[in-house]
């Protein structure tokens, strides 16, 4: 695009006289009469962007990005006076340190000629008159020819230039005070004259370093953040203002430009003080684009000096002489038709007339979308509220029914505008239960907190004082009860997540209509707050019932259910494997008599003769014998190893006591797991030793005593607590002077499964296990079915059906109708706001497309 101007630029050029052979008046003239006829229908656009910029500027904003030309610079580097060779007039305010304060929108319109009248309609400024004698030297004084308007004083016209200046310094004191601080805030200016062309050019504060009077401390950095705002926006033609006579590498303004331009499409450059540089030294090379390259290029310009402005030098003089400068300069000479105020207004006119046209299209669909945005917003804000009580309570209703609707379809997953990013709604829920819920149950053990010695001293707990033949069905229940009721608090807990996920759904569902009326919706989550709470209480009462269900009856009878025989088959198959596993080895437990030794291990019922007499033979141990009937033999006439022949054979029998081969070993089998066999004992110790470390047995009448005074069972304590025990004894029988074994041992006040586990025990342990787990299997699977359905059913359909029920007759009474309908105040500044925005963009629609059927050539 920048290429293509150029190049009309240089074509453009070629028709036009040498700016020497003409007054720059003609010269304006000829420009705007040949370079509209080459430019046909292109002279329209730069009004068109001038009425944009006072339609959006009423707003304060600019939310199209307008073309503009943003001009840049540091103080006292020329900037203003540029501006003023432009237009041809003094206008803009003088004196030291930083006078530009806030940013200046001026816009040159062109006047035909034969059309230097003002409008009929526009009102005269004070002081002003049309047909003042002054001169147009660029003196203080008006011509009927050319005025100014101000944006903020509409059809208020100025003549005289002079007071233009001083409305200029009163606005821009009425904003920022006369503390020489700044503010972003434009002033509009408009400059009707035959001497421009038509431009539009924003004018910024100069970059200052330090802060000088009243002004803030971070004065460079609020100017530096201003300009960035102008300049960073892509549609912004970037005219950086740079002295002559410093380095063109400290130049201020090329430094931003190329912060927000770094390949130097969209700035163009001006050098001012040429014919103040130092003798020896051009700018040659800085023009011809040598030193830094830019796509516009660099164009040298002559201002009037301090004492040219002091002795009021008329501006169009300085631009003859500017004029002849640059055609006498022997350097500049060669480049003099590139060179000058005149060629630079004639650039920026092109230039500017290009971008705009360019950016015509875009500007175009920007407008469009931003119109149905705005009516969409609006519509959002709803119409304003009547009066009468029907139309009240029809809107009420309305919004009510519209709230209900959006509540049923979040659940159900009917949203419109549902999330893509993160679940929502319904979906939540079915998370809470799938995830959440299901996983929490799937990790809970039926095994968990349940030791061996508990189910051992369960098990013995329901057998009271006799001995059972078979496994206890209430130790079953009450083992499998104790870990069904854990499910309850899991169970529980789900029901709280859903409700919060339910009040979540309320809380974020943004009713437009709703979101008018802050008492309305306030109101609304009340109610359905407590539509909600009610409606937790049952629902927590029915999972409570179904967990109260699931332990009011073990049915043993399930289909499911692994059953006794199906836990025993199972069972007994495991140790089957186990006993062969164990053959095919070493046992571990050949040499022990303790009682924890397998009563019917195969190292047992294969022990040879000599292995029975050395286990006679071994020092006796703490323990007594475990056989149910009392020994018929005297303890005088029988070992102490001696077991009748109806009990299993002891750890120490030898093979005449397994003389009835394989018969009688499965007879001992299952006579041992069905409660028929004795339980396996250490070596009989007769209860007259003493535990101390010298004493000897008495008598064979001693242990007789001890045996007939009564035993305490081996399993029902450790070897160690036994220890324990016979110490207490014998002591208190020391004490009371009687024999040691003539009193019985003390009951301890807290009896614990010991830490010898039988063969029995083991085997009704594990059954109690295998029965447990399947039960337990099938209550998980019933309570992760029916707690959903439990919720869905008592807490979320029932909120569902019940809403919009409950809202009506809690919120549609006539009492209530002005508090829940005030509208607020945020709300009706918005609407305000939208419908002046809305306005502004149809009308930046209408001037778009006046101009959109037009076709532009160049």
């Amino acid at each position: 695009m920048w290429e293509r101007s150029c190049h009309h630029n240089i074509s453009f050029e070629r028709k036009l006289p040498h700016p020497s052979s003409c007054h720059p008046s003609l010269l304006c003239t000829y420009i705007h009469k040949h370079h509209t006829s080459y430019y046909p229908s292109m002279e329209q656009l730069i009004p068109v962007i001038n009425k944009l910029q006072d339609v959006f500027n009423t707003l304060g904003t600019d939310p199209l990005d307008l073309p503009q030309i943003v001009v840049v610079g540091s103080q006292s580097s020329g900037k203003s006076s540029v501006l003023e060779n432009v237009v041809g007039r003094d206008f803009l305010p003088r004196g030291s340190g930083i006078v530009t304060r806030r940013p200046l929108i001026l816009q040159l319109i062109h006047l035909p000629w034969d059309d230097q009248t003002a409008p009929s309609d526009k009102v005269v400024s004070p002081g002003s008159s049309s047909s003042s004698s002054s001169s147009s030297s660029g003196g203080g004084g008006g011509s009927g020819q050319e005025w100014g308007e101000f944006l903020h004083k509409p059809n208020e016209m100025f003549y005289d230039f002079n007071e233009i200046r001083e409305e200029i310094v009163k606005e821009t004191d009425r904003m920022t005070g006369k503390n020489k601080g700044i503010s972003a805030q434009p002033i509009n200016l408009k400059i009707y004259s035959p001497h421009v062309v038509n431009l539009t050019l924003v004018d910024l504060p100069g970059i200052t370093k330090v802060p000088v009077g009243d002004q803030p401390s971070d004065i460079e950095l609020q100017i530096r953040r201003m300009i960035m705002t102008y300049i960073k926006k892509p549609n912004a033609i970037i005219l950086a203002v740079t002295p002559a006579n410093t380095d063109l590498a400290n130049s201020d303004a090329l430094q931003l430009a190329r912060e927000v331009d770094p390949d130097g499409i969209r700035t163009l450059g001006v050098i001012t003080k040429i014919d103040l540089m130092d003798k020896g030294t051009d700018a040659m090379d800085v023009l011809t684009g040598k030193v830094i390259h830019l796509n516009l290029g660099f164009i040298g310009v002559i201002n009037r000096s301090q004492e040219d402005i002091q002795q009021k030098k008329p501006i169009r003089q300085a631009l003859k002489d500017e004029v002849n400068f640059f055609r006498n300069h022997a350097l500049y000479k060669v480049i003099a038709n590139r060179m000058g105020t005149s060629y630079l207004a004639k650039t920026l006119n092109k230039i500017l007339m290009q971008h705009i046209k360019n950016c015509l299209p875009e500007l175009k669909s920007r407008v469009n979308k931003m119109l149905l945005d705005t009516q969409q917003e609006l519509l959002s804000y709803g119409d304003p509220l009547y009066d009468t009580r029907n139309s009240q309570g029809a809107l009420l209703l309305q919004i009510i029914t519209q709230f209900c609707a959006c509540y049923r379809d979040a659940i159900d997953g009917k949203l419109t505008d549902l999330s893509v990013h993160e679940l929502y709604g319904g979906a939540r829920i079915n998370y809470i239960f799938n995830e959440v819920f299901a996983q929490c149950l799937n990790g809970i053990s039926p095994l968990d907190g349940v030791s061996q010695a508990d189910i051992r001293t369960t098990i013995r707990n329901a057998t009271g004082p006799r001995a059972a033949l078979f496994v206890p069905e209430v130790s079953f229940e009450l083992l499998v009860k104790r870990q069904i009721a854990r499910l309850e608090e899991p169970s529980l807990q789900c029901v709280e997540l859903v409700y919060d996920e339910l009040l979540r759904i309320v809380a974020q569902l943004e009713n437009k209509e709703l979101s008018r009326f802050v008492n309305l919706r306030d109101r609304v989550i009340e109610v359905v707050n407590g539509l909600l709470s009610n409606h937790r209480s049952p629902t927590r009462m029915m999972i409570e019932n179904l967990i109260r269900i699931e332990l009011a009856f073990i049915n043993t009878n399930h289909p499911d259910f692994v059953g006794g025989d199906g836990a025993l088959n199972s069972l007994l198959e495991n140790m089957v494997q186990q006993r062969q596993l164990e053959q095919q080895g070493p046992n571990p437990f050949a040499s022990s008599g303790s009682g924890a030794s397998s009563g019917f291990s195969a190292s047992h019922t294969s022990a040879s003769q000599g292995a029975a007499a050395q286990q006679t033979t071994r020092a006796p141990q703490p323990g007594v014998m475990a056989s149910k009937a009392p020994p018929k033999p005297s303890p005088a006439s029988k070992p102490a190893g001696y077991v009748p022949s109806s009990s299993p054979p002891a750890p120490g029998a030898t093979d005449g006591s397994m003389q009835q081969g394989g018969q009688q070993q499965g007879h001992g089998f299952l006579n041992m797991f069905f409660g028929g066999g004795a339980k396996p004992a250490a070596a009989p110790v007769p209860t007259g030793y003493s535990t101390s470390s010298g004493s000897q047995p008495s008598s064979s009448s001693s242990s007789a005593s001890s045996s007939s005074n009564g035993i305490v069972d081996a399993t029902y304590g450790a070897q160690q607590q036994q220890q324990q025990y016979s110490n207490a004894v014998g002591s208190y029988n020391r004490q009371a002077g009687g024999a040691p074994g003539d009193r019985l041992t003390q009951v301890p006040t807290s009896i614990k499964a010991g830490a010898d586990v039988t063969d029995k025990e083991r085997f009704e342990t594990e059954l109690i296990k295998s029965l447990m787990v399947s039960y337990f299997d099938i209550v998980r699977k019933n309570v992760k079915d029916s707690v959903p359905k439990s919720i869905i059913h008592f807490l979320v359909n029932q909120s569902k059906d019940l809403i919009q029920n409950e809202l009506v007759s809690n919120l549609y009474k006539e009492d209530l109708f002005d508090e829940l309908l005030e509208e607020s105040p945020q709300i009706s500044s918005r609407r305000k706001a939208c419908k002046a925005m809305l306005e502004i963009l149809r009308k930046a629609n209408d001037i778009i497309n006046d101009v959109r059927d037009h076709t532009f050539t160049g």
